[in-house]
């Protein structure tokens, strides 16, 4: 996965093992950064690693 990446919500479902919802609520909360392009979203790998090491800081 590369820094410049950009992921589907699809493929952000898959990799956080998160239904639709839970991620764009994440999305909405700005807890995952996402840009839209025309009607698509698209959320930066770098945005996917970054939530994941805020979650473990937060649970540590």
């Amino acid at each position: 996965m590369h820094d410049d990446e950009l992921l589907t919500v699809p493929d952000v479902m898959e990799r956080l093992k998160l239904g639709r919802s839970t991620v764009y609520d994440l999305i909405r909360s700005r807890r995952l950064p996402s840009i839209t392009i025309g009607r698509c979203r698209r959320i930066p790998a770098r945005a996917v690693r970054e939530y994941i090491t805020n979650e473990l800081e937060a649970a540590a």
